[in-house]
């Protein structure tokens, strides 16, 4: 019985437009929306007091609840129902992409959301083109934020991607060693993800490594292999940065997620 109201309850968050709800607005059995999601709720979804809405906390939890007061600031819910979000992929993938000039990056954090990473991580490399002040990357930082959480009521994930600041490559070296399984995408190496697939056991934690426009270097590729990254080939084709990125991700997901 109760694996079949898992069933029916992520049936209905399909058919329903979910929310996202910080903690801090969820207190007990009432939860609170303000800003954008309010004026969306009232204005363009016309929703009125009893109706039903369907919400996250971004920490992989979904919530079912109804509308109990409507005021010009504030919508008042009260929680009914709470399950572990059924959305999510089995395995956590970490991406660590090389700095991509113009809207790429923006391009590839929507779509990598919905396919399913949770840890997004943008380095500078000796190849990297584009160079930002941090100002301008702190406005980057906070636009990504922005846009996976967009992304994620848009496909019904439950967790929140986390965006970390830019590091650089020999950065990626020493926060790498906790990884069940790394992967460094290069376009000269020989082997195939399948290779790795027929001895992976117990895979959670995945590192996945893309390089810029211009790739990597021999010598980032060596450090990364030294470092225990296993040199893999998204096939013949030299293909574009944010095209690899997409497609990473999609046979991680494939060959150990839930793709």
């Amino acid at each position: 019985m109760k694996y079949l109201l898992i069933i029916a309850y992520a049936l209905l968050i399909l058919i329903m437009q979910k929310f996202l709800i910080p903690n801090k607005n969820i207190i007990g059995e009432k939860a609170f929306i303000t800003g954008q999601d309010l004026k969306h709720i009232v204005k363009v979804l016309r929703m009125h007091v009893n109706d039903k809405i369907i919400f996250t906390d971004g920490h992989g939890k979904d919530f079912s609840a109804i509308i109990s007061k409507i005021s010009s600031d504030e919508i008042t819910l009260e929680i009914k129902e709470s399950h572990i979000s059924a959305f999510e992929s089995p395995v956590q993938i970490t991406i660590f992409q090389g700095m991509l000039k113009d809207k790429k990056m923006d391009f590839l954090v929507k779509h990598l959301t919905e396919l399913g990473i949770y840890t997004w991580v943008p380095f500078f490399c000796e190849r990297t083109i584009p160079k930002y002040n941090q100002k301008k990357l702190n406005a980057r930082i906070q636009r990504w934020e922005k846009i996976t959480k967009e992304a994620l009521k848009q496909c019904n994930r439950s967790i929140v991607p986390e965006i970390h600041e830019p590091i650089t490559f020999s950065d990626i070296i020493k926060v790498t060693s906790y990884f069940d399984l790394k992967i460094i995408f290069w376009e000269k190496a020989l082997t195939s993800i399948r290779a790795i697939n027929q001895k992976a056991e117990n895979i959670k934690n995945i590192c996945i490594l893309i390089g810029p426009e211009g790739g990597f270097s021999k010598k980032e590729a060596d450090l990364a292999k030294e470092s225990g990254f296993n040199l893999c080939s998204l096939g013949p084709r030299i293909l574009r940065a944010e095209t690899a990125s997409i497609t990473a991700v999609s046979l991680i997901q494939h060959y150990f997620g839930d793709i």
